[in-house]
């Protein structure tokens, strides 16, 4: 992709990411909460640091003003130049240095859904693995049996584990019939985190995965393809949820900077502006619960491999 103002806007959510890189210099551990196409009154760096900056998105393109400043309007490109003190390309190529958008390098692909690896980013040995709790059947039972990885769950959803389970509540017609039969035959996890019990209060460490539940899609074939491709959020695991009419998608927070729910706000309203998708507020709790199905074809993010 060639450097330009276009494909820096298509990399960083419409310039919203230039911002939040640029406020986390004097601001470090900003977070921009976006609400439709608005983003809560923010710090303004020059504006003496008063709560009165207004980022918006209009036309594909993230614009700011000031409260205050009747002559403080203008692009994020305006506003990073007035950070950078630089313009035009040299600006471009400021952004796309800083913000490690990779712009104008060659990729080389993986072998599935056309996941770009950059060669030249080495990954370390051995990594860290998030460790989150495991449940057994029913899910009434709220007491873990067990810590696991995401290799541990890849290997369950790929093998014939739950493959019976799947198979029949696939077949039952009746909602309710089915959402009961689900909840007493599936092993579960808890995908945020280690719990001395399955509730919010009982968290004992973070694993800073957060759960994304994309419930009743067609073409889930093409969603995948797609979540996949996003420029925004990595994904770590992907899978078929048990009813077969939905996707489960696994991607990295860093709850160092902000917390699990204010997250899954921000991913709400990325996921609903960008793709136009509506995701359901229950899954906003870090001790959601995640059935466990069988899916051959589930992706891990080969880093772990």
């Amino acid at each position: 992709m060639e450097l330009s103002k276009e494909a820096i806007l298509n990399k960083t959510h419409y310039g919203l990411n230039i911002y939040a890189h640029v406020l986390k210099q004097y601001y470090p551990g900003t977070v921009l909460s976006l609400s439709g196409r608005d983003c809560q009154p923010a710090l303004n760096p020059f504006n003496n640091d008063k709560s009165t900056l207004l980022i918006s998105i209009e036309n594909n393109l993230a614009v700011h003003k000031d409260a205050e400043l009747s002559d403080f309007n203008g692009n994020v490109f305006d506003f990073a130049t007035l950070h950078y003190k630089l313009q035009e390309q040299d600006l471009i190529a400021k952004l796309n240095e800083e913000l490690h958008l990779h712009l104008g390098e060659e990729y080389s692909f993986y072998n599935r859904g056309n996941i770009i690896v950059r060669p030249e980013v080495k990954e370390p040995a051995q990594l860290p693995l998030p460790c989150f709790s495991y449940f057994l059947a029913p899910i009434k039972n709220t007491i873990p049996e067990k810590a696991v990885t995401l290799i541990d769950v890849y290997k369950i959803i790929r093998s014939d584990k739950f493959a019976k389970q799947t198979i029949s509540l696939r077949s039952i017609n009746d909602k309710k019939a089915a959402k009961d039969y689900k909840a007493a035959h599936f092993d579960y996890v808890t995908f945020s985190g280690i719990f001395s019990k399955r509730a919010d209060n009982a968290l004992q460490k973070h694993s800073g995965l957060l759960t994304v539940d994309l419930d009743h899609i067609s073409n889930a074939g093409e969603w995948v393809d797609r979540l996949l491709q996003d420029e925004y959020f990595e994904t770590e695991l992907l899978f078929v949820s048990p009813s077969g009419d939905g996707l489960k998608w696994i991607i990295p927070i860093d709850t160092t900077k902000a917390t699990h729910s204010v997250y899954f706000k921000s991913i709400s309203n990325y996921l609903q502006l960008t793709y136009s998708l509506q995701l359901d507020t229950s899954g906003s709790d870090c001790s959601r619960a995640c059935f466990l199905p069988h899916d051959p074809n589930i992706y891990i993010n080969p880093k772990y491999l």
